[in-house]
């Protein structure tokens, strides 16, 4: 009873506290881990232990696992050698730095110095990420700072095994390189091992709720297996396996899952990171009564013990920080074949700052045996750092962000690039349509097909420009269908209170409205970030590269057009949106628009390329060859 009763003491404070943190603006992660420290003096309340085993088996397997299952393969290749410097190199340099550091300032081995140093050394993403993009962070750096964050646990307590097997003797040089490929083989095996199994499975199962309760065992089929490999006194990294099998997996959805699978994985997963993430918060807090207890019995003089704490604190923020500024020009250089900007110096000092340390360097610090010289201490250090940087850097790095000018993507952007995949995608089913419609298919039922292709295009399109006081069509119709079905579910309600219908059969039908509410809100909503009005939407790379009519169309014509659709008005119809084209010069509305008047002028003069007339948009698109550019 105990056990529930902390549970749920636990899921509940979340829920209270994380719901004021989104009202008041104010990062959860910080808020809870604020919360839970004072709880820790509460006398009445008792203080749930935060234990290694809890935290690197019950913890750290889900979380890794959802964030590997929602991140791009393809943007972790590009970035790869960014990832590839902080998740690996930055951890050792920063486990030797703080090693240095605290053999200086204690009296103990450099072995358990550099175990000190491995405790500190990985960053925690959930706090970094989460802030990254309230603040609207640009995407290629909460790219780089997610990945960081599926390797460099990997490399931390690789790091601190190698320390622990040093402070009981007979560690040399080959068999710290033996540590490290132990645990990256041994751990990338099982996850692909692992990866293959569930794939071959997954493609012959279609039932959703078996298919979700199999996602449910991965993280942890992967991670337990991964550190029983174990030869020469090391282990395989579960971290390593849990993060190729959830990339691989995360890859491979959309051909080995049904849309309803995906969906119910999709919710029940962020359910469990929800309430995982800010329940570690919670307990690092509540650790803080538990750890000052144990400090206050030590040995060593208390300005010795804060100056040691205030070093090692330093120590990681500032290391970083260097790091990251004599290695930039390698950090961020990218593949010959991709873009080769190097981001300014203002990505290079958020990327720096956003060391963020979190649960895992907490649950590493009770890895340290008792038996080692001052051990309260050292996990005393691992709070301040866990506490310090969540508190210096998470708080300031919003500040730092909007001070520096950063932007995170504009929604307007976006939206045009999926706008331009959804046209791409939706002309060529609509070709696929005319070869596998029967001479037996009804028109009427071809129609509906081809208007539901488009508006779902079309729908994407009418995000573009500043919103108006006029709502598009798109919306109207969300705003539309929304009410009505809302109308449907109360006569279905009242049709189930008479119990008249069987209750399997109400609930598939009100499953179905469920499923096309949720189309409307995730295809036709406006973006909740705000667009800064007076930024460029230029085009984006087209998916299938440019075309000869892009290539000589040019931007202008010779002249000033006024901003109006002479057909919308001598039709009195409504334009949505305007388009120019830049062969003539003529003005007309866009797809979503009644007249649809820009197509039309397309068909009759048969000129190409039309540009977006809407302010501060330079995109252009060819009607012949169906190209962005």
């Amino acid at each position: 009873m105990q056990i529930a009763l902390g549970i749920l003491a636990v899921v509940a404070t979340v829920l209270a506290v994380t719901a004021v943190a989104e009202r008041i603006r104010f990062p959860a992660p910080l808020l809870l881990m604020l919360v839970g420290i004072a709880a820790s003096f509460v006398p009445f309340i008792k203080q749930p232990e935060l234990s290694s085993q809890l935290v690197l088996l019950g913890f750290l397997p889900p979380l890794l696992y959802v964030a590997a299952i929602r991140t791009s393969v393809i943007d972790v290749r590009a970035n790869r050698r960014s990832i590839g410097f902080l998740s690996i190199l930055l951890v050792v340099i920063t486990a030797l730095g703080v090693g240095l550091i605290t053999w200086l300032i204690l009296p103990v081995p450099f072995a358990v110095a550099f175990a000190v140093g491995a405790v500190v050394a990985p960053p925690d993403a959930v706090a970094a990420t989460s802030i990254a993009r309230r603040v609207g962070l640009p995407r290629r750096l909460v790219t780089i700072l997610e990945g960081e964050s599926l390797v460099n646990d990997a490399t931390a307590i690789t790091c601190l095994r190698v320390a622990l097997l040093a402070i009981g003797g007979g560690l040399t040089a080959g068999k710290v390189v033996l540590g490290f490929l132990i645990a990256a083989i041994g751990g990338a095996a099982v996850g692909l091992a692992v990866a293959f199994l569930v794939v071959a499975i997954r493609k012959r199962v279609n039932n959703p709720v078996f298919d979700t309760a199999l996602s449910l065992t991965v993280p942890f089929a992967a991670y337990i297996p991964a550190e029983e490999v174990k030869w020469g006194g090391f282990h395989g990294s579960g971290v390593i396996a849990v993060v190729i099998a959830g990339l691989i997996l995360g890859h491979k959805s959309p051909v080995i899952q049904t849309g309803q699978s995906r969906l119910s994985e999709r919710i029940n997963w962020a359910t469990i990171q929800f309430l995982l993430e800010n329940a570690v918060f919670l307990l690092i807090g509540l650790q803080a009564r538990r750890i000052l207890r144990g400090v206050s019995r030590s040995e060593l003089p208390p300005s010795q013990i804060a100056i040691f704490c205030l070093a090692v604190l330093l120590g990681v923020i500032l290391l970083r920080l260097i790091f990251v500024a004599l290695a930039r020009a390698a950090l961020f250089r990218r593949d010959p074949d991709k873009d080769s900007t190097i981001p300014d110096w203002s990505a290079t000092l958020v990327i720096g700052w956003a060391g963020l340390r979190g649960v895992v360097t907490l649950a590493a610090a009770f890895l340290i045996p008792k038996s080692v010289p001052h051990q309260p201490v050292l996990v005393f250090a691992a709070m301040v750092v866990t506490a310090g940087t969540l508190l210096v850097q998470g708080l300031s790095l919003p500040w730092l962000v909007h001070r520096l000018g950063l932007r995170g993507p504009d929604p307007r952007s976006d939206a045009l690039q999926a706008a331009t995949v959804l046209e791409t995608s939706g002309n060529a089913a609509l070709g696929a349509l005319e070869i596998l419609k029967q001479p037996t298919d009804s028109e009427r039922v071809l129609q509906m097909i081809r208007e539901r292709i488009r508006f779902r295009a079309n729908s994407i399109w009418e995000r573009l420009g500043a919103p108006g006081e006029v709502e598009t069509p798109a919306e109207e119709y969300r705003r539309l269908r929304l009410q009505t079905l809302q109308v449907e579910r109360d006569e279905i309600l009242k049709i189930r209170a008479t119990g008249t219908v069987d209750h399997d059969v109400i609930e598939q039908v009100l499953a179905s409205l469920d499923i096309e509410e949720s189309m409307l809100t995730m295809a036709t909503e406006r973006s909740e970030q705000v667009a800064d009005a007076d930024a460029p939407v230029e085009a984006p790379p087209s998916p299938v590269g440019d075309c000869v009519h892009l290539t000589t169309a040019g931007t202008e014509v010779g002249y000033a057009p006024m901003r109006v659709c002479q057909d919308c008005i001598r039709e009195g119809t409504r334009p949505v949106h305007l388009r120019l084209c830049l062969a003539c010069g003529n003005v007309g509305c866009c797809d979503s628009s009644v007249g649809r008047h820009a197509d039309r002028h397309f068909h009759q003069s048969k000129h190409p390329v039309i540009r977006s007339f809407e302010p501060n948009e330079s995109w252009r698109w060819c009607y012949v060859d169906e190209r962005i550019g």
